[in-house]
């Protein structure tokens, strides 16, 4: 397994390696550049994407699973299909009701997870 080169026009995500983040949680990023960042994450059922901020704006899509999402004091329970957005600097978390993947995409591209 590999992890994904800067700028690959391609992320083949069979390819990649995923990085355990530990508690339930791992991540493998998909595609990145200086701009934007595609990266899924996968949490085992009660894993908790615990409350955080950043100055990236994130958008996120609910491959798989159900989670209940905090983002600024407003909860919401998403499930497949279903997308989020935060705004940079927003506190916002997630809890995995049970097993489940998100698709986040951020820009810029998180400099912290490279």
């Amino acid at each position: 397994m590999v992890t994904v080169d800067k700028a690959a026009p391609f992320g083949r995500a069979a390819e990649i390696a995923w990085q355990d983040l530990g508690a339930g949680v791992k991540r493998r990023i998909l595609c990145f550049d200086d701009h934007l960042m595609v990266v899924e994450v996968a949490f085992e059922a009660g894993a908790v994407g615990a409350l955080h901020s950043h100055p990236h704006r994130q958008a996120s899509y609910v491959q798989s699973g159900r989670f209940e999402l905090t983002i600024d004091g407003q909860v919401a329970e998403l499930g497949p299909g279903d997308v989020y957005f935060v705004s940079p600097d927003l506190v916002h978390g997630a809890v995995a009701l049970e097993p489940g993947v998100l698709v986040d995409v951020f820009t810029p591209a998180r400099e912290d997870f490279l």
